[in-house]
């Protein structure tokens, strides 16, 4: 059986431990609290069974010294799942509940001021439902202010903050709320409270987010070691991971996969007609997909940033073929040349009678320290060299002349009828290709040019329209690429992270541009009913 992270513990009615009651006692304050959204009678906070397990989990099981167990909690769960109500909650029972302490500090923390304030309204708000919260609390709110909830009785704060890690050193919390820690930027805040929690004992680190993207952050490496913990490598009773998370490979828009990782959707929350809708828009839209996964079904997204291609769709388009069948269609070819010893692409497009284009890369490589390079970027370059994928060039860099050999030998086998270079490194081989009469135009890699040139790849990958022998190199290059647009609107790619290629994809995006621009008969977006073109 396939080990996995999911809480099976909140639903199988299995015992949790409490055997000093405080787990119980948790409960019952937080049923004695009430909520302004609460359909309830009474508007009484609603405390659901995976909640109220959760917080039983978090505060029964205790040392024989009566310490209690867990220091500090990861919960990751999709958005609409009420996560915040119940983190302010549990804010409020340790701010004026039964785990205060006196003078105590309990801290909500988020990367930004409105985020901390969402928790601390929540947290707010619950206070002004009851007349006796009311006289026993004083509420600090006012705008551009520091937010704070004072218990008068014993001196004990709420406060919410955010990323000014450096003014927060000398603080002494006893609870912690980390709300969205996916988001992050640094760590200076992280660390102030981290150090902060060790100076007494018996404190608490509540860690409340959604899913994330990139590895590269602060949420990721929780989410990674609370993940360890879930499937048993790691062993610390002291960290409990609550982890609601579908796996990459399960059918996402499977209905059933949403209930299991949305424990609220049974009881109307989220919203499942309004889960049923962004699914219907993510189904041929690879950028709502990855947001609808992240943010969803909690899958936490390698990639930092939204990914262009629909790969699934991609992976369609492999058909086999033989080169000298494409001999006798328009070809265009895009080049993207290397800086600093990376690879070099020459990718030619072949536009088709049908609308469609069919593409194939050549790739050279520095032949220097392969085993290294391929450590690096972790790609199997030597197996691909092998395989004939890839063509290892002696010595630390691609000499400009080999690049162009192969440009010369396309022209003489194919209808070339435009070879698309940045002129930026090419100045020199575009002279001397033009002297001889062949092709060679100028296409700056620059946010103008390039981005209609992406706009064309995106729709003729996605929209079904692209043809390719599934070369793995190539499809390595457009699975690493991820998209940004600017305050111009203009769409970029970037590398997925730093030891990503995207080179084949910008070569290809070049050369399926030029094919797309110079269909003079029809455009490749066209219906492919052929009555179409006589109505």
């Amino acid at each position: 059986m396939t080990a996995s992270t999911y809480p099976e513990w909140i639903f199988d009615g299995s015992p949790i431990a409490d055997p000093l009651g405080c787990g119980d006692r948790a409960v019952r304050f937080l049923r004695s609290l009430k909520h302004p959204n609460s359909t309830a009678p009474g508007g009484a906070f609603q405390l659901h069974d995976w909640q109220e397990r959760i917080v039983r989990r978090i505060y029964g099981p205790r040392h024989a010294d009566g310490r209690r167990i867990v220091e500090t909690v990861f919960w990751m769960i999709p958005r609409g799942n009420r996560k915040t109500s119940l983190a302010a909650a549990l804010a409020l029972l340790h701010t004026i509940g039964p785990e205060k302490v006196p003078a105590g500090q309990v801290i909500f923390a988020a990367s930004d001021r409105e985020q901390a304030g969402l928790g601390f309204k929540e947290a707010a708000n619950i206070i002004r439902m009851d007349r006796r919260l009311i006289a026993a609390t004083k509420i600090y709110d006012a705008h551009n202010s520091v937010k704070k909830i004072v218990y008068k009785k014993q001196d004990v704060s709420l406060q919410a903050i955010s990323s000014d890690g450096a003014s927060q050193h000398g603080k002494t919390p006893a609870f912690i709320l980390v709300d969205e820690i996916h988001v992050w930027k640094g760590r200076d805040l992280w660390e102030a409270l981290k150090s902060g929690l060790v100076k007494t004992p018996g404190t608490l680190m509540v860690i409340a987010t959604t899913a994330g993207r990139g590895s590269e952050n602060i949420g990721f490496e929780q989410y990674d070691y609370a993940r360890k913990i879930a499937l048993g490598n790691i062993d610390n009773p002291a960290f409990l991971p609550i982890i609601f998370e579908a796996a990459n490979d399960n059918v996402w828009n499977d209905e059933a996969l949403w209930h299991r990782v949305n424990p609220g959707l049974k009881h109307g929350f989220p919203n499942l007609d309004g889960l049923r809708s962004l699914a219907k828009e993510a189904e041929h839209r690879p950028a709502e997909r990855h947001a609808f996964k992240q943010f969803n079904l909690n899958i936490w997204q390698a990639h930092s940033r939204t990914p262009l291609f629909d790969m699934a769709v991609y992976d369609e388009g492999r058909f086999e073929f033989e080169l000298s069948d494409l001999e006798d269609l328009p070809c265009f070819v895009g080049v993207d040349l290397s800086v600093n010893g990376d690879l070099t692409a020459v990718v030619a497009a072949w536009r088709h009678d049908d609308g469609r284009i069919t593409v194939y890369p050549w790739f050279f490589v520095p032949g220097d320290d392969l085993r290294g390079r391929a450590d690096r970027d972790g790609v199997p370059y030597e197996q691909w060299k092998a395989d004939g994928f890839l063509t290892a060039i002696d010595g630390p860099i691609i000499e400009p002349e080999v690049v162009e050999a192969h440009v010369r030998e396309l022209c003489a086998r194919f209808r070339v009828e435009e070879v698309a270079f940045d002129p930026h490194l090419a100045r020199m081989m575009m002279q001397r290709l033009h002297n001889d009469g062949l092709p060679a135009i100028e296409m700056r890699q620059g946010p103008l040019t390039m981005a209609p040139a992406i706009g064309d790849l995106e729709r003729t990958v996605n929209g079904r329209k692209i043809r390719h022998s599934g070369h793995p190199v190539l499809r390595h290059h457009f699975d690493s690429v991820v998209a940004s647009t600017g305050d111009t609107g203009l769409t970029r790619m970037h590398k997925a992270t730093s030891r990503n290629r995207i080179d084949g994809a910008i070569a290809t995006a070049m050369a399926v541009s030029r094919a797309a621009a110079n269909d003079n008969a029809r455009s490749i977006y066209d219906s492919d009913d052929p009555e179409e073109l006589f109505a």
